[in-house]
C-alpha cells in the first residue's frame, strides 16, 4: 500500500495526492469511461458537463482479483447507486462532483503533468459533514485511489477489503 498522502484542510475538507504511473489523458479516461471506473470505484454514466448527470454504480466484488468475502457492515451496499451531480468539468485536468447529493459535499480531481508520462492526482473533497465521515471517506478514496494506481501500473489488487481495513487504519492515524 502507498505512503498516506492525505491532509486535513479544514473542518470538513481532505485533499489525498498520488503520482500514477500514465499520462494525463489515461488517467482521465479510467476518471470518466464507465467501464474502466468500475475496475477501481463505481461504474455507472456520466454527462460529461457542468450540472451533468452522474450515476455512480458500486459493485467492489469487481476491485479485488481474488473471490474476498464483503464485509457485514459494507454488505448492505452491494449494488449501491448515487446519482450525483458534474460541479465542474475542464477535460483532461478537472472533473467535480456532488456526493450525496451535496450533502458530503463535493469530491473534485485535479490532473496534472508529474513528467516521465506519470499524472499527479489531486481528490480533494469538501464539504464533509463531520469527522468519522471525514475519516471514513479518506479511507475509502485512499483504497480506491490505490487500486487506481496498482491497474495503472499493470497489477492486480488481491483484496480489495484488506486493502480498505488497512487505508481506514492508516487515514484515522494520519486524520487523529
Amino acid at each position: 500500500m502507498s505512503t498516506v498522502a492525505i491532509e486535513k484542510l479544514s473542518a470538513d475538507t481532505i485533499r489525498i495526492e498520488r503520482i500514477l504511473d500514465a499520462p494525463v489523458e489515461t488517467v482521465w479516461r479510467w476518471l470518466v469511461e464507465p467501464e474502466l471506473r468500475a475496475q477501481w470505484f463505481a461504474g455507472g454514466e456520466m454527462e460529461l458537463r457542468e450540472g451533468g448527470a452522474v450515476t455512480f454504480v458500486f459493485d467492489h466484488d469487481n476491485l479485488s482479483a481474488d473471490d474476498v468475502p464483503t464485509p457485514p457492515q459494507y454488505a448492505k451496499h452491494k449494488g449501491a447507486r448515487g446519482e450525483e451531480k458534474i460541479v465542474a468539468v475542464d477535460a483532461p485536468h478537472r472533473l467535480a462532483f456532488s456526493w450525496d447529493g451535496g450533502k458530503e459535499g463535493v469530491a473534485r480531481f485535479e490532473l496534472s503533468d508529474a513528467g516521465d508520462g506519470r499524472t499527479r492526482l489531486v481528490l480533494i473533497h469538501s464539504g464533509i459533514s463531520g469527522p468519522a465521515p471525514m475519516t471514513n471517506f479518506g479511507g475509502g478514496w485512499h483504497s480506491h485511489l490505490a487500486v487506481l494506481e496498482a491497474k495503472l501500473a499493470g497489477r492486480e489488487v488481491r483484496d480489495f477489503w484488506a486493502l480498505h481495513r488497512e487505508s481506514a487504519a492508516a487515514v484515522s492515524a494520519a486524520l487523529g
